[in-house]
């Protein structure tokens, strides 16, 4: 892939550690990699430590990057796996969760979740339990195999599909409860 001068020129500023190209890529791809961290974290708060994270092992790795390939892909590969790697530290005991048996029973129409706005469903993505969170950001979005997600995380394959599974079942649930009372609003009015 070919780079601009400028992304030369800030990328070599970066590894000669210039505070101008710090902020320069900081500024670039913070707001995007915001929105990654966000998926992962259970609120703002917790979203803005995985990126000040994630940007200090992007500093200081800097010298990795081979001007191949896509400078954000790199960058959002030390993202998710900074994130992970905090979620990790902060909420090992909470990557296993009990299967609360009257979500797997709840369904609703797949096509119905489209029509819900983005900043909705990241709320209720949010609101997820920690493991089932990762996970489904990991298979769902960021297209980690449940082998690759397994290893990452120190789980097997097949709590990896389980997480996954519970994650959409209460997604599900969750989006068919605000359905529900919201069209009971509508009702009342």
């Amino acid at each position: 892939m070919l780079f601009s001068s400028d992304s030369q020129k800030m990328v070599k500023g970066c590894l000669n550690q210039e505070p101008w190209a710090q902020q320069k890529l900081y500024d670039l791809f913070a707001p995007k990699m915001m929105a990654v961290c966000f998926r992962y974290a259970k609120d703002r708060d917790e979203a803005a430590d995985f990126l000040q994270e994630g940007f200090i092992k992007i500093f200081q790795s800097i010298h990795k990057y081979e001007f191949q390939g896509s400078l954000e892909g790199w960058i959002r590969r030390i993202i998710v796996n900074t994130s992970i790697d905090l979620i990790r530290k902060r909420k090992a005991s909470q990557l296993e969760m009990p299967m609360n048996t009257e979500i797997a029973d709840t369904m609703i129409d797949e096509d119905k979740i489209d029509t819900f706005e983005v900043e909705y469903l990241l709320r209720v993505i949010q609101s997820l339990p920690t493991g089932y969170r990762v996970v489904f950001n990991l298979y769902a979005i960021e297209g980690y195999s449940h082998a690759e997600i397994g290893e990452q995380l120190g789980i097997t394959e097949s709590t990896s599909r389980s997480q996954y599974t519970r994650a959409k079942a209460l997604l599900k649930k969750r989006i068919h409860e605000d359905s529900v009372e919201f069209k009971s609003y509508q009702n009342a009015i």
